[in-house]
């Protein structure tokens, strides 16, 4: 891998993860097989198109990508479709671009979170606010409705504990990298199928961690509830040697969970992210290797 990616490079990686992640069946959320939440497919890959500039513009922080990306998606769509991929993919698109010879992206992603500054902060709650996420409600400090007072780092580390993307601010993306990532590649390496091994990784978020979306919309019951359902079905994915056998059990959840209004979209971000970090940091042979 180069030491440091191109714009391009990033740019395509960012398209080639919104889209495996859109064509994976992903219950209760938008994908291939059912639309939802007065969402699209559509809607995804305009968004995807629309964002993926401010995602390769190396001349960017941090905070600018996420504030030009969520920009640029309002424009296109007209509604909050990718606030939270656009949240976790603009650190890692800069350090993919800044990654030093012989450094990994999870390391270049640690120097590039330590320099998170209080103008990051400012454009990210701009971008926030104009997204305007559903269930959005005060927090308790470092409201985005106000002024930035702290770095992006430091108001991320204030929400870990309520949302499971400020956590991966806080913990250096260590649910990206050592769940998502590792799911995705196990998941190439029995199936052969990047859509199939998106599905994996997205069960295993909504199994491990309640979904910050719903608890954030619907409470933290309702999370919860989601979080046992998706247990016992990601234990059945993972004991299939043809995976499309659980199509029909997965399609039936989903509908369920979509006429119950219940998206799980911290989980589908996650994936994203996950798929992100794959296509920057491996190669297409070395994906699915061990």
């Amino acid at each position: 891998m180069p030491a440091t990616d191109s714009g391009a490079r990033i740019a395509q990686a960012y398209l080639n993860a919104c889209d495996t992640e859109l064509r994976a069946l992903k219950p209760g959320n938008v994908h291939d097989y059912a639309d939802g939440h007065r969402m699209t497919v559509t809607d995804f890959e305009k968004s995807a198109q629309a964002s993926a500039p401010a995602m390769a513009d190396v001349t960017l922080s941090v905070g600018a990508r996420i504030h030009d990306a969520i920009r640029r998606t309002h424009e296109a769509v007209g509604c909050n479709t990718n606030l939270g991929i656009v949240l976790l993919c603009a650190p890692l698109a800069a350090a993919a671009h800044a990654r030093a010879p012989g450094d990994d992206l999870r390391g270049a992603l640690h120097a590039v979170l330590a320099k998170l500054d209080v103008a990051d902060a400012e454009a990210a709650f701009a971008a926030i606010r104009l997204a305007a996420p559903a269930g959005l409600g005060e927090a308790p400090e470092h409201d985005v409705r106000s002024r930035a007072s702290v770095t992006l780092l430091d108001a991320m580390r204030a929400a870990r504990d309520r949302d499971c993307i400020a956590a991966q601010y806080a913990t250096g993306f260590r649910d990206v990298f050592e769940h998502g990532v590792p799911r995705l590649r196990e998941g190439l390496r029995r199936w052969s199928d990047p859509r199939w091994a998106a599905t994996w990784a997205y069960l295993g978020f909504l199994a491990t961690f309640p979904d910050s979306h719903i608890a954030r919309k619907q409470g933290t019951a309702r999370a919860e509830e989601v979080r046992v359902a998706a247990t016992a079905l990601d234990a059945e994915l993972r004991s299939r040697d043809a995976p499309s056998e659980m199509s029909a059990r997965l399609l039936a959840y989903d509908a369920e969970l979509k006429s119950r209004d219940l998206n799980p979209g911290t989980s589908a971000d996650l994936t994203v992210a996950s798929l992100f970090a794959l296509y920057l940091h491996f190669s297409p042979s070395e994906r699915a290797e061990s």
